[in-house]
């Protein structure tokens, strides 16, 4: 701390961070330009701009950051209160403890051990946010209750956490999302995790599982990584419906995103009115999908398959498999699922169309590389149609 009297302000203290050697040195320039009277007449707004440039500047970062951890600090004592409440007011007796499991840029998770756990739960998995539940959780609260009815049963069956409860904090600050807690160890084998995701994409719409009219889309849109992802639902669920969903609202949506005109053209020109030709010969009927199926979504609990962290909605069983380039889907995986659900003919003709969109996805997140990637994959799929003749 250095003492510093500022005009006829009273001596405060305040911690003065020289950023480098080069600070320093211009305070003592300063300094001897006073010593030796030249532009005295100056130094008091001088040393008032060096006082705001070393001091205050660092002082009011420290103040910024004092207010946000005194929001989180509020936001978390106010969740904390609407959880506790939540847990008597359903019966699951009180809160016994509350387990800090880290966070993200944008949530906070922890668990949450009560004295009355309700079935299948030991204890709860809690993600909350200082942001509103409609912007955080409820497309993964949703899209977590669609997988979860649709998981199947049997041996060949998703270990999906149970979502219990949603939403923002009656005091207004933040939001949660409260769901089964899932204790994740071991390898339940590539060939069930394959028969489980069969499983999965065979399961019919259902007014349990948010699609009482078996039509493409999603209850809500959502978002994929940091990206928001449309989910209008289609007019019906018929292959022409799919197609247009996909273009419009898949890889138009990105391309759009991503502003690359050229890009742009080609999709327009010539492969968006093409498109139908890649399905010719084959009924697709809505699945739920995760949406976002690679290797840090994928886990094993209780001995069976899960997966988690979801980007859903209602679509083609095989634009599951856009991100399979960051899954490492081995043989016994495929063999697991291609035994409930054999390979349909032009699968790897419309592999590309997936895969584009999930590159262009990534190239909307982190740029680089992914925007070449995704070129890659359009070019292929007009080959493919020049090929067909479409």
């Amino acid at each position: 701390p250095v003492e510093m009297r500022i005009h006829s302000f009273p001596p405060v203290h305040y911690p003065i961070y020289f950023r480098d050697y080069g600070s320093s040195m211009i305070m003592r320039f300063f300094q001897s330009l006073h010593k030796k009277n030249s532009i005295s007449s100056l130094y008091p707004f001088i040393r008032s701009f060096v006082w705001i440039y070393f001091s205050a500047r660092p002082s009011l970062a420290f103040l910024s950051r004092g207010r946000s951890i005194l929001k989180d600090f509020r936001v978390k004592m106010s969740i904390d209160d609407e959880i506790a409440a939540w847990v008597e007011r359903n019966g699951h007796g009180t809160v016994e403890s509350s387990k800090s499991l880290g966070s993200s840029d944008w949530a906070s998770f922890r668990q949450v051990i009560v004295s009355k756990p309700p079935s299948p739960a030991t204890s709860f998995f809690v993600k909350t946010s200082s942001r509103s539940a409609k912007e955080m959780f409820e497309g993964e609260a949703l899209g977590l209750q669609a997988m979860y009815e649709c998981s199947g049963d049997g041996d060949c069956v998703l270990r999906i956490p149970k979502v219990f409860n949603w939403g923002d904090a009656s005091s207004g600050r933040g939001s949660f999302l409260i769901m089964e807690y899932l204790k994740f160890g071991g390898s339940s084998g590539q060939k069930s995790l394959g028969q489980a995701m069969a499983q999965l994409h065979l399961s019919a719409p259902s007014s349990k599982a948010g699609n009482p009219g078996g039509k493409f889309g999603f209850p809500v849109d959502n978002t994929i990584g940091g990206t928001p992802q449309p989910n209008p639902w289609t007019d019906g669920g018929s292959t022409e419906d799919w197609v247009g969903f996909f273009r419009d609202h898949r890889i138009g949506h990105q391309l759009d995103l991503a502003g690359d005109q050229s890009m742009i053209r080609q999709w327009k020109k010539d492969i968006a009115p093409r498109l139908g030709a890649l399905f010719d010969g084959v009924e697709i009927r809505p699945s739920i999908l995760h949406g976002d199926l690679w290797s840090g979504n994928i886990g094993s609990a209780d001995g069976k398959p899960s997966i988690f962290d979801p980007a859903s909605y209602w679509g083609h069983h095989e634009a599951e498999w856009g991100m399979s380039w960051c899954a490492n889907f081995g043989s016994d995986f495929w063999e697991g699922y291609r035994s409930l659900i054999p390979k349909d003919p032009g699968f790897n003709d419309r592999k590309p169309l997936y895969d584009a969109y999930h590159q262009l996805n990534h190239y909307n997140l982190f740029g680089g590389f992914y925007k070449s990637q995704a070129a890659r994959q359009l070019d292929q799929v007009e080959q493919i149609l020049d090929d067909k003749g479409a």
